[in-house]
């Protein structure tokens, strides 16, 4: 021990940390080499070499470990880099149902299947398909019935149709179906028959954009359709058991989450809980935030909800994951413990009723791996009390990854691996040097002679402690002696959690960065608000759940206490919500961004631990250099010296990212639902968020120079509203405002309050744009619609670059091409944006002929209701022997143009 009065640096004042050696954390070195095997599965496949490595590593590893066990790591953890290789070769891939595919041919036939899940769906708007199982359906017309439920069925047989004759044949697969109208009574296992025209969820061939069809297949889901519920009959209820139509564990699983979803929403209509204040009192919004995060269901969350806490960086609050199952966990455990219940039978209740809760949550897969991750936990810190929390860490993470491979490479698990190791590996070291000691301190004040056992600097901080209790006593009351004391441990209690929170979102700024593409600078203050509220939340809301089920009026306080603490966390969110700050947006990090900000967290792993004074105060420099590492602005991914134009694949709608040689940007129109009214532009699914921003981001883009918008239709302006959000263009161009369109003013309002330069354009105007010559060929200026939108409002453009150039069409039609002919506006081009999705209303054979272009390019959508493109326009085409490129055949398709009027053509998928 120290003598008195010694010289001891501040740093050193608190237990030594344990510095951070391989031998200290086996099980965790073990995972990282079990990731590194996995990874290198991906491109290295030797399936003999491994084989014959294995084996040799394996001998190697018993030989060390007998003779010479101090070099016995190195072929130990070799061998497990072996190990990830093989699990990820030999785990079985996802299902892709291609039988399925074949049968979404347009036709109507039946299908015979087990139920396996049964939602319930809120009222979508306009009656629309409902964007959260259809987000890229488009039908022609709104149907006036809502659809009602949402369906999953176990196949096992549908209709194979001939010209001759119809049979059911077994067929294997999963189909999810909307039900339109009254909705039905179906349980978990019935085996029921419904004609459905099947139809394969369509897939944006863009970089960057979430694949709704992988999504779908995670769920063993293949197929999707719609149907009208008097058209559903049961066949067999499964009440009634015969053959393999028995609930299978899945299915009761998916019954009990909607059970208990279903239980807590119609609470909030009881009777009871009308008689409390509104701000006490839960709503049908406030049950269905608590579904989301109680048991997973967000069906019922609103759009606006969901942005405002994306906006916020909280959205994981929503998302059942390590999170909520370990706030549970350890509420659960903390109170056995408090029961004074044995260690290892606390453990073994608080793992059973996590159990219990994932399957509450329908036991998907984030709810599996955390459930694992606290069951390993738990344990290993039950069978080794010395067992430090990184190697518990690694323990779970192993288990995980032996299990599933596959999940090394999905957000979930590396976030809720992320937040773990950033508590357990910053966080937790920080605060045994800055924080832990003076808590510890606190304690037994009046016992005296334990400050001999202390460093000095912590005795004096416990003698100046009780100076400060004897003031209050004498100043105020002896009853308050003790509120010096008080105040410094919640004081320092505050520090500690703000210290969690602060190293949380320091790691946690690469994977929102890589997957999300936002940096929530505000997300800090505000989780360390709410994940607080959530720990009680969550606790207090389980209770008012499980009194409810006896009465409503049991649940009354606790659901009024609940109520409180929601609409605390709803007030939080919405207050910073609207602020600039609150939720920038970043393109993907470059490759040596995440490699950077990879080893920085690394080498803090390491330097937090460290006992040197210089390399400790390096490591807190270098967990600063996190986020600059990630958000640090790199160079965007462009072709110098050549104009680019890609179409972007949105469906059955338009978008154009445009570059000019030195580098400008525009992009011509954002796609959107197809439709020409409101209820089309109503639709929650956003294209721009969800397809054209990922695309522009994967291109490294932050800012574009110019959005044009063609005309006011919703296949081409239902993204407009997210891309002026997330990158704040600096000029919007547009033709005429139409007389009609609610949207397009909204859009328009939106421009004025971002600052944009507003330019409206017409036929005649001859302006230069960056290194390019920008001519408009239509609208002509006495042009006016006074009416809703339609096609013939189409702003249409030609760039020149030298000897190249392209005409960007929009939906112009006929009427428009006729009147660019008769007033000579039309000239040769080396691209075309062949016009309204290759519909024979446009592209007539006197314009083909007048701009006689090398390649053409038509947007549309797979499975389109249109006929798009007419066999008549791509005959025409052909026969002009001009080389036509499809967005629903091809995905995005990028065209480089030279100054010599070259040009080629590549997938954008592969051009970086």
């Amino acid at each position: 021990m120290p003598a008195v009065g010694a010289a001891t640096s501040w740093l050193y004042d608190s237990p030594v940390v344990e510095p951070l050696r391989l031998r200290r954390v086996p099980l965790l070195t073990a995972c990282a080499c079990f990731a590194l095997g996995d990874l290198l599965a991906l491109r290295w496949q030797p399936t003999l070499l491994l084989a014959a490595a294995t084996l040799l590593l394996l001998a190697l590893s018993l030989l060390t470990l007998r003779k010479t066990p101090r070099i016995a790591i190195v072929p130990v953890y070799a061998l497990w880099i072996a190990i990830g290789c093989w699990c990820s070769q030999i785990e079985p891939a996802i299902p892709q149902q291609s039988a399925l595919h074949h049968l979404a041919d347009g036709l109507t036939r039946d299908v015979q299947g087990t139920v396996i899940r049964v939602r319930t769906l809120p009222p979508s708007p306009h009656n629309l398909p409902h964007p959260a199982f259809e987000p890229n359906a488009w039908e022609t017309e709104a149907d006036p019935t809502p659809d009602t439920q949402s369906i999953d069925l176990d196949l096992q047989s549908v209709e194979y149709l001939t010209p001759d004759l119809s049979v059911m044949q077994p067929t294997a697969g999963g189909v999810r179906f909307t039900v339109n109208g009254p909705p039905l009574t179906l349980h978990c296992g019935d085996l029921i028959d419904v004609p459905l025209r099947l139809r394969t969820p369509d897939v944006y061939r863009d970089p960057g954009a979430w694949s709704y069809a992988d999504y779908l297949l995670e769920d063993g889901i293949g197929a999707t359709g719609s149907t009208k519920s008097p058209r559903v009959q049961i066949l067999r209820a499964a009440a009634q058991p015969k053959g393999d139509t028995s609930p299978t564990l899945r299915c009761r699983i998916f019954a009990a989450q909607a059970w208990a979803s279903n239980r807590l929403q119609s609470f909030t209509t009881s009777a009871a809980i009308r008689h409390l204040p509104t701000a006490i009192r839960l709503s049908p919004e406030d049950a269905s935030m608590l579904n989301a995060m109680l048991f997973g269901d967000r069906t019922h969350l609103t759009r606006a909800l969901r942005e405002s806490f994306e906006r916020t960086g909280t959205f994981h609050l929503f998302v059942v994951s390590g999170l909520h199952v370990a706030l549970l966990a350890g509420g659960l455990f903390w109170f056995l413990r408090r029961l004074r219940l044995p260690q290892g039978l606390a453990v073994l209740l608080t793992i059973a009723a996590a159990f219990a809760y994932a399957e509450l949550t329908g036991f998907g897969i984030p709810a599996q791996r955390a459930l694992i991750m606290t069951a390993i936990y738990l344990v290993a810190r039950w069978l080794d009390r010395e067992i430090t929390a990184l190697n518990a860490l690694g323990a779970a993470a192993l288990a995980v990854l032996v299990l599933d491979p596959r999940s090394l490479f999905e957000a979930s698990f590396q976030m809720t691996f992320m937040v773990i190791l950033a508590i357990a590996a910053l966080a937790i070291p920080l605060s045994e040097r800055l924080i832990a000691p003076r808590l510890r301190a606190l304690r037994h004040l009046d016992i005296v002679r334990t400050d001999a056992a202390v460093p000095p600097r912590i005795a004096q901080f416990r003698v100046h402690t009780r100076m400060l209790t004897d003031l209050s006593a004498d100043l105020l009351t002896p009853r308050l002696a003790n509120l010096p004391a008080w105040l410094l441990r919640a004081f320092f209690w505050t520090c500690e959690a703000l210290l969690i929170s602060f190293t949380a979102e320091l790691c946690m700024i690469l994977p929102m960065a890589i997957y999300f593409h936002r940096a929530t600078l505000l997300a800090l203050p505000l989780n360390f608000i709410d994940i607080p509220l959530l720990s009680v939340l969550l606790c207090i809301a389980i209770i008012t759940f499980l009194a409810s089920l006896i009465s409503a009026w049991l649940a009354l306080i606790p659901a009024a206490i609940t109520a409180l603490l929601l609409h605390l966390m709803r007030f939080t969110v919405d207050r910073v919500q609207n602020l600039t700050i609150a939720n920038l947006r970043t393109p993907e990090p470059a490759p040596i961004a995440l490699a950077l900000a990879c080893a920085c967290i690394l080498y803090c792993c390491y330097a937090l631990r460290a006992h040197r004074r210089t390399v400790f105060a390096t490591g807190i420099f270098v967990a600063l250099l996190i986020p600059l590492a990630v958000l640090y602005p790199t160079p965007p991914r462009l072709h110098p010296g050549a104009l680019e134009v890609t179409a972007i694949d949105v469906g059955q709608g338009d978008s154009l990212f445009v570059v000019s040689p030195i580098g400008q940007t525009m992009l011509v129109d954002a796609g959107g639902p197809t439709g020409r009214g409101e209820n089309a532009a109503a639709s929650a699914w956003d294209v721009g968020e969800e397809v054209v921003a990922p695309y522009l981001w994967s291109r490294r883009i932050r800012r574009l120079d110019v959005v044009l918008l063609t005309h006011a239709h919703s296949d081409h302006m239902g993204g407009m509203p997210a891309i002026l959000r997330d990158f704040h263009p600096r000029e919007l161009w547009i033709s005429i405002d139409p007389g009609d369109s609610p949207l397009f003013y909204a859009l328009l309002a939106q421009a004025r309050a971002q600052h944009m330069i507003i330019r409206h354009l017409h036929a005649g105007q001859v302006f230069p744009w960056s290194d390019l010559q920008a001519t408009v060929l239509a609208p002509e200026a006495p042009y006016a619609n006074g009416g809703t939108p339609i096609n013939n409002d189409s702003l249409v453009l030609r760039l020149d670059y030298n000897k190249a150039s392209v005409l960007l069409e929009g939906d112009a039609e006929a009427p428009s091409e006729a009147a660019m002919l008769a007033n000579h506006r039309l000239h040769p081009v080396t691209l075309l944006k062949v016009g309204h999705h290759g519909s024979h209303t446009s592209t007539t054979p006197e314009f083909l002929a007048a701009v006689s272009p090398i390649d053409a390019v038509i947007s549309d959508g797979q499975h389109n209701t249109f006929g798009h493109p007419s066999p008549i326009v791509i005959d025409r085409l052909g026969a002009a022997h001009i080389l036509t490129y499809r967005t629903d055949r091809l995905g995005a398709t990028t065209f480089l143009l030279t100054p010599a009027g070259g040009i080629s053509e590549a997938s954008a998928t592969s051009n970086w």
